[in-house]
C-alpha cells in the first residue's frame, strides 16, 4: 500500500469521526445539554464525577447560571446527570479525535509515511481542530454569564457549526486528493466557478440554519408556504437580518428554494462534464 493511500484512509477515518462529532453536537443542543458543564478543562475534564460529592459540586455550579434559575429550576440531580452526559460525551469525543490525529501523525512521521508536501496541510488540520475546541468554549461561555440569556449566542453557535463543517470539508478534500488518481479528477474551470458559487450559497444557508436553531426561530412561523399568512413578513426591512427571528426564518426558507434550483443546475452541469454517459460518483466529490 503506497503512502498516499495510507494517509488518505486515515483522513477518511477522521472525516467519519468528525461527522459523528457534529451529530453529537446536535444531540447536545436538542437535549438542552450544552451549558451543563460550566468550566473548560481540556485535559482534566476528561473524567466524569466519580462520587456523589463531585456530582453535587458540579450541579451547584450549574445552579448559578440563568438557564437553571429561569428554565430548569425544577431539575433534580438525576436530570442534571442526563444533560451532563451528552455534553461530556461531546467533549470527550473531541478528545478522542485529537488522539486519533496526533498518534498516527507522530507514527507516520517516524516511519516517513508522511511526505514533506503533506505536512503543511496536516498542520492546518491540527490548527483548525484546536481552534474548533476553543470556539466551542467561547460559544458555551456566552450562555453562562448573562442573566438575560438562557442559551448560547446564536451567532457563536453558527461560527462553531460552520467551522466544524469547514474542518470536515478540508479533511475530506485532502483525503480525496491523495486517494483519487489524477486522471480521474474532473477539472473544468467553468464547473469549478459554479461549484464555488453554490457552496457559497450553501454556506449562507447553513449559517441561517444555525441562527434558526440558536433562536428557536422555527416556531415563530408554523405555517407554510406563507409566513404567518404573509408572503413577505411585514417590516422586513426595518428589522435585523441576523437577530430578528421572523426575518431569519424568512431568509432561511427563501435560500432553500434558491439552493434547490442551483443544486439541480449544478448536477446537470457536473453530469455533462463527466467523461462517461453515467454520472460517475467522482463527480459528486467535486463539491469538496
Amino acid at each position: 500500500m503506497n503512502k498516499n493511500r495510507i494517509v488518505g484512509r486515515w483522513l477518511l477515518m477522521g472525516v467519519f469521526m468528525l461527522m459523528v462529532q457534529v451529530l453529537l453536537g446536535g444531540v447536545t443542543r436538542l437535549t438542552g445539554s450544552g451549558l451543563s458543564i460550566t468550566e473548560w478543562k481540556p485535559l482534566l475534564g476528561a473524567l466524569p464525577p466519580l462520587n456523589e460529592t463531585e456530582w453535587l459540586h458540579l450541579f451547584d455550579k450549574y445552579k448559578q447560571i440563568a438557564q437553571f434559575k429561569y428554565l430548569n429550576q425544577d431539575f433534580t440531580l438525576s436530570d442534571f446527570k442526563f444533560i451532563f452526559f451528552w455534553e461530556w460525551l461531546h467533549r470527550n469525543w473531541a478528545r478522542l479525535i485529537s488522539v486519533a490525529f496526533l498518534g498516527p501523525f507522530i507514527y507516520f512521521l517516524y516511519k516517513k509515511i508522511i511526505t514533506k508536501e503533506m505536512v503543511p496541510k496536516l498542520m492546518g488540520l491540527f490548527i483548525l481542530g484546536a481552534g474548533q475546541g476553543l470556539i466551542g468554549w467561547i460559544m458555551v461561555a456566552s450562555g453562562l454569564n448573562n442573566e438575560d440569556n438562557l442559551y448560547v449566542s446564536h451567532i457563536r453557535l453558527a461560527i462553531h457549526f460552520i467551522s466544524a463543517l469547514v474542518l470536515i470539508a478540508f479533511t475530506y478534500w485532502f483525503a480525496l486528493s491523495l486517494l483519487v488518481k489524477e486522471e480521474d479528477q474532473i477539472r473544468n474551470r467553468s464547473l469549478n466557478k459554479f461549484t464555488w458559487g453554490v457552496m457559497g450559497l450553501l454556506a449562507v444557508q447553513l449559517v441561517y440554519g444555525a441562527f434558526m436553531a440558536g433562536l428557536k426561530a422555527a416556531t415563530v412561523a408554523p405555517t407554510w408556504p406563507s409566513i404567518n399568512g404573509d408572503t413577505i413578513p411585514a417590516g422586513l426591512w426595518q428589522q435585523s437580518f441576523i437577530h430578528h427571528p421572523i426575518n431569519i426564518h424568512f431568509i432561511h426558507r427563501m435560500l432553500a428554494y434558491l439552493l434547490f434550483g442551483f443544486v439541480c443546475l449544478w448536477y446537470w452541469k457536473a453530469r455533462s462534464h463527466s467523461s462517461s454517459t453515467l454520472f460517475r460518483p467522482i463527480a459528486s466529490c467535486h463539491w469538496l
